[in-house]
């Protein structure tokens, strides 16, 4: 799939803009806060329904208006798509496909996209929640149907949390508190989903990363990953999952199906039980695990270095997109790198053009024309001031 056309409407800095694109790459080039990344944030929009600069929508509606439309025509072979979303101040956002009013949650089938963007460095030096981010926003791409277990799990834990945090205020014992039992059962079941989905995902996933770290750094480095579950931080795995499949710490480089996390799950809060009414809170779940990244066998977050860390960030991304065009009825994701070439010696901006340059289409932003390879700048965009001011024929 390809975007031929974006426009859009008083999003970010742009009152107005009308973008033509093409297949292969398009490259975005203008100085620093002219707005080139509004443009691949936009469409990363209406594939994943978030941000990767800001967590609240009204962010991304251009100062002093009420909403923003993104409007992107999609082409998949003969088959030709208007995908549109209004995004409203004090109102609940709007979806339109060719016209036709769609749930905006059903955006995402639709389109089908992966940004790199120097906020990523942040997944291998920064906090599990952005790693959990990560897997879920992929697992969704993937397979829709996951955000409901998703949304239903979050539900639940803070449901869980309110009547721990009551539980506490009020003194009352464990074994009195027959309602937790019931979110229990919930969250061990919404939870055992979700543990087996991102459990498989990051199967599958660890040699696309290995591979793809290798071909942008060049280095004989082994990128490998694992999960660090909660559900056996006390060593409560169950019948056939044993110690080879998990390490010290709860660390898992295995699929866990649904029925051994729901095992181990209740396992584990009976034993934190106590735990969690001191401090009213669930301390088990898919909530509280991390996706553990690791260079030559070692921690890349404590390990890593700045050139490290960004070849790995970007490996866990091109490993995403290839995961996607795998299994895609639809053709390839379209691959969007923000800013990226600028961190990059010559070799690594060599070894990653030619990493990418099979894609169907890839949208690259570089503030400096000479930072991108020769073969990515075949249908250049120059932009100034959140205007369109010139483009260069395909």
């Amino acid at each position: 799939m390809i975007v031929t056309h974006l426009s859009l409407t008083d999003f970010r800095n742009y009152i107005s803009a009308e973008v033509a694109l093409a297949a292969g790459a398009n490259l975005f080039v203008g100085s620093n806060g002219q707005g080139k990344t509004n443009l691949v944030e936009s469409l990363a929009y209406l594939s994943t329904l978030g941000s990767h600069r800001v967590s609240m929508d009204h962010a991304m509606i251009r100062q002093g208006t009420d909403s923003a439309i993104i409007r992107a025509r999609l082409e998949n072979g003969e088959r030709q798509i208007l995908a549109e979303v209004q995004l409203n101040r004090s109102a609940p956002n709007r979806a339109q496909i060719n016209r036709s009013v769609i749930k905006t949650r059903e955006l995402p089938r639709y389109f089908s996209s992966v940004l790199f963007a120097p906020e990523d460095l942040a997944l291998i030096r920064g906090d599990p929640g952005g790693r959990r981010r990560f897997l879920d926003e992929l697992l969704v791409l993937r397979s829709p149907r996951i955000s409901a277990v998703i949304a239903d799990y979050d539900r639940v834990v803070r449901q869980r949390n309110t009547l721990l945090k009551s539980a506490r205020a009020s003194g009352v014992r464990g074994d009195k508190l027959s309602t937790l039992d019931i979110w229990d059962e919930r969250l061990v079941a919404l939870g055992s989903q979700l543990i087996e989905a991102r459990t498989t995902l990051v199967a599958e996933l660890s040699p696309e990363v290995a591979y793809a770290y290798t071909s942008v750094a060049g280095e004989d480095h082994h990128a490998g990953l694992a999960n660090q579950l909660s559900i056996f931080a006390v060593g409560s795995a169950p019948q056939g999952v044993g110690e080879e499949d998990v390490e010290p710490g709860g660390l898992s480089r295995g699929i866990v199906t649904a029925a051994d996390a729901a095992f181990a799950f209740r396992n584990t809060l009976t034993h934190r039980r106590r735990s969690e009414l001191e401090r009213g809170i669930t301390l088990v779940g898919p909530h509280r695990d991390d996706l553990v990244l690791e260079l030559n066998s070692l921690p890349a977050r404590g390990y890593a270095s700045h050139g490290e860390s960004w070849s790995f960030a970007l490996a866990l991304k091109l490993a995403s997109a290839i995961l996607l065009r795998r299994e895609s009825s639809t053709g390839d994701p379209v691959l969007m790198l923000d800013d990226v070439f600028a961190e990059l010696d010559a070799s690594r901006r060599a070894r990653l053009a030619a990493a990418v340059r099979d894609f169907e289409q890839v949208l690259i932003t570089a503030a400096v024309f000479e930072d991108v390879p020769e073969e990515l700048t075949g249908n250049t965009v120059h932009i100034s001031r959140g205007t369109i001011v010139g483009a260069d024929a395909p």
